[in-house]
């Protein structure tokens, strides 16, 4: 070293730092190579698994050798259940310790994952109590046929591998529920994928998939499915079946259709970005849908249909496609929060896209806007609604003309496809408003804010186009039964007024999927509710209801509830029976007389609760 230092001072500065660099990579490098060389060593690798990790495993029934950089793996890690089995032949009921032997377990859960491991050994089988094993971040490129052999495992990470193609075998893991296995290299599965009918979670991304076998559709229970970042052109149309399917990834792929998703009514959330997709499918019956990301495709127009069939849509990302227009009837997205159209072919945008009152996030840039100015465009989204906000307002005060008289004209009602009327102090409004509004069909009516006693009739002229009617927050006392007539309505906001209860011919209502009744004078949920058959929301808040009736004629009825607000009444007990409606996500109980389930119980969640009261159902 000291003769190192002399050479080195005869270097000028730069080049002596850059010389100690160069002199420590090398020797890094040189380090590196013989730690590779020691990965390698398999009676290295087998001293990684020291006595006190067996001790520790066969206790807690857990062993981690993650991230030691082994290259095969310990041959005593797949007989550490025999190791235990050995010891029991030597029994001392004199020892002391605190790790007797018939207080070990079986091994459950393995962690081999973030190593250079190359091949799994076939004495894998010899763990039968396997439950949980993570074998990511390795050099696998196939397993052994014995790994079908795993009869208990359940929970299996594979990510980041070399897998090209799994054993047929592998296809027998029947209690398998948690797959993960992105980052390999598979180029196909096999149609007995279908076989492993216990999954709730799968992801195959980033694998070089061509196509999926129809047995993908057995996969009923599965929760979480993840297919992206493959080379998929179409999906097999019994994917349709995995009805439990809450999320679904197929972005990044090459895609040119989607099929109907109508079965799938629990799913959640939809990406299909950076596929080849020319048309949004048929989404109808996808009740639960909150998020749908389909940007980088092909798509040329949002349509009616779909604006009617997703009016719970919280998130829509449809950037980078070729949409020319926006439908009018955009306004039923009453719930979009976001909304993402950069970089479409877009030049007009509809007054109606000023109505979604709930919308916090919009981007419209690289379109041909050219009506709009480049600095509201990119003011963000305040200064975008308010712009679209100010048009509605100058439609009304401009193209209708009207001076002493609020009633908007043909053109006005046209253009908005809607009949908006709220905070006018109106106490009545003349028929003739409404059939100008059934000769443009108009889909909306908001008379909401104002001070009715009685509900105009003249809303029955517009009963074939009316799908959305908002009467909340007047001094309505009772609401005639003509209004059933309106049989395309499907939401309806009778919140905030005098109403004790509603006609039985509500009943007929069969396409209401959101009704709102809170805060007015009900004792009971009225009875037309229990059989409008495709009802999804019900929020009955702030009122003086007693009791929840769950028998089969009543809310038993309503299969596709999944909302029930019923806070703040005087509800006294809350039958146990409530627990088997599974449909429901959210279900809000606070502010009533009862005292079980307690206010720990209510703010653990729907799942929770419901839960909790399935345990109280009585046996028969």
């Amino acid at each position: 070293m000291r003769i190192l230092i002399l050479y080195l001072s005869n270097f000028p500065t730069a080049n002596l730092l850059s010389i100690l660099e160069n002199w420590i990579q090398e020797t890094s490098l040189s380090r590196r190579s013989e730690n590779t060389s020691t990965y390698c060593d398999k009676d290295a690798d087998a001293n990684e698994l020291s006595k006190g990790l067996i001790k520790s495993a066969k206790r807690t029934g857990q062993l981690s050798l993650c991230n030691r950089g082994l290259g095969t793996v310990p041959d005593n890690v797949w007989k550490i259940d025999e190791l235990v089995l050995e010891e029991s032949k030597e029994v001392d009921f004199a020892r002391s310790d605190n790790n007797s032997w018939w207080t070990d377990v079986p091994l459950k859960t393995l962690d081999l994952s973030s190593n250079v491991i190359k091949t799994i050994s076939p004495d894998v089988k010899l763990l039968q109590q396997l439950v949980t094993l993570k074998l990511h971040d390795n050099a696998l490129t196939k397993l052994p046929a014995e790994f079908g052999e795993l009869k208990n495992l359940a929970n299996l990470s594979l990510d980041r591998n070399k897998i090209a193609e799994l054993a047929k075998e592998f296809y027998t893991l029947t209690e398998l529920r948690w797959l993960s296995m992105s980052h390999n290299e598979l180029k196909k599965i096999e149609p007995e994928f279908g076989d492993l009918v216990m999954l709730t979670f799968l992801d195959i991304s980033h694998n070089k998939l061509t196509e999926l076998p129809p047995g993908m559709g057995y996969l009923v229970r599965l929760v979480d499915l993840n297919l992206s970042h493959n080379e998929l052109t179409e999906l097999p149309p019994d994917i349709v079946n995995l009805r439990e399917l809450r999320k679904m990834n197929i972005s990044h792929n090459n895609l040119k259709k989607l099929p109907t998703m109508g079965e799938l009514r629990k799913m959640e959330i939809l990406d299909a970005n950076h596929n080849d997709i020319e048309k949004l499918p048929d989404f109808y019956g996808c009740t639960a849908l909150k998020e749908i990301y389909i940007a980088n495709n092909f798509i040329k127009e949002i349509t009616e249909e779909f604006c009617d069939q997703m009016q719970h849509l919280n998130v829509l990302n449809i950037r980078d496609n070729k949409i020319e227009l926006l439908p009018e009837n955009i306004s039923l997205l009453q719930r979009l929060k976001r909304l993402d159209l950069t970089n479409n072919n877009l030049n007009k945008l509809p007054r109606n896209l000023g109505l979604l009152s709930q919308l916090q996030s919009i981007s419209m840039d690289g379109n041909k806007l050219s009506f709009v100015r480049q600095d509201i465009i990119r003011g963000g989204t305040d200064r975008m609604m308010k712009y679209l906000r100010d048009r509605i307002a100058e439609e009304v005060d401009s193209d209708s003309k009207i001076l002493h008289n609020e009633w908007p004209d043909k053109f006005t009602l046209k253009k908005s496809q809607a009949l908006m009327l709220p905070g006018k102090d109106l106490t009545s409004v003349p028929e003739d408003v409404f059939i100008t509004a059934a000769n443009v069909e108009v889909h909306i009516v908001d008379i909401s804010k104002n001070k009715l006693k009685e509900v105009p009739l003249g809303i029955c002229q517009i009963k074939d186009t009316l799908s959305q009617l908002i009467l909340s927050s007047n001094n309505i006392e009772i609401i005639p039964r003509e209004i059933s007539s309106c049989t395309h309505l499907q939401y309806l906001d009778l919140g905030k007024n005098c109403l004790m209860d509603l006609p039985l011919e509500f009943g007929n209502l069969k396409h209401l999927r959101e009704l709102v009744i809170s805060c007015n004078k009900f004792t009971k949920i009225p009875r037309c509710v229990y059989d409008m058959d495709n009802l999804e929301i019900l929020l009955a808040g702030e009122n003086k209801i007693t009791e929840i009736n769950v028998s089969s004629d009543a809310l038993a009825k309503l299969k596709k509830l999944a909302v029930l607000d019923l806070t703040n009444n005087s509800i006294i007990t809350v039958p146990p029976e409530l627990g088997n409606f599974t449909n429901l996500r959210a279900l809000e109980l606070m502010g009533n007389c009862f005292r079980q389930p307690r206010h720990a119980i209510l703010a653990k969640g729907t799942a929770s609760l419901l839960s909790y009261l399935r345990d109280r159902i009585p046996n028969k």
